[in-house]
């Protein structure tokens, strides 16, 4: 059988800066699991959404804000209102923006990174620690089609504490209550009330009550 082959449009290949699709549209596509890449209006709607996250993320991050200003451009940012008590310590970095859906009472430390297109849903509560990775997308890993996109979505339970430093990647629940310790790499899904690290994460404990 003959391997597909996929290309991701070239820039000066592109029609132009704005959308070619709704957001709903795009949204659907990476929540259906199918592979990202050759189709343009995908591609420059994902690069246009990217431009916009850039344009926000660059106002949160380059000046002081209150508590309140960065709840509203974090709304902004996800293109949905924040709780009143979400809490922020920029800098904070995404490449796209739009697919992160947070709970009640959720905290975000300094120096995080958010690849959200495949979908990040972070519940109530949650703690997410110095410099934690959100990664939602992986590359083929067939070197033909490399540039290929794979988007899954990351969950996050409640009352969670993700240690700094740590990397979730695509594809990965995090149970209620559980905690990750700083560095880890999870790659796997977290039982609830449970701590797991290393790399790769394994379980450490159990959380006793």
């Amino acid at each position: 059988m003959e391997e597909k082959t996929i290309k991701f449009p070239a820039r000066n290949e592109l029609p132009g800066q704005e959308p070619n699709m709704d957001l709903q549209e795009l949204l659907d596509i990476f929540a259906s699991g199918d592979i990202v890449g050759e189709d343009p209006a995908v591609i420059q709607t994902m690069r246009y959404y990217s431009r916009q996250a850039q344009k926000i993320t660059m106002k949160i991050n380059t000046e002081y804000h209150e508590p309140e200003e960065l709840q509203k451009m974090f709304s902004e940012l996800i293109g949905k209102k924040v709780s009143d008590d979400f809490s922020l310590f920029p800098p904070f970095y995404t490449d796209f923006g739009k697919n992160i859906t947070l709970g009640k009472n959720v905290f975000i430390n300094a120096g995080c990174k958010f690849q959200d297109q495949g979908g990040i849903f972070i519940d109530d509560g949650a703690l997410i620690g110095h410099g934690v990775v959100l990664a939602t997308l992986n590359h083929d890993m067939n070197p033909e089609i490399r540039h290929a996109l794979h988007p899954a979505p990351i969950h996050i339970g409640k009352n969670v504490w993700i240690g700094a430093n740590a990397t979730v990647t695509a594809g990965v629940t995090i149970g209620d209550n559980a905690v990750v310790a700083a560095g880890a790499v999870v790659t796997k899904d977290v039982p609830a009330d449970t701590v797991v690290g290393g790399v790769p994460a394994r379980i450490i404990k159990k959380i006793v009550e």
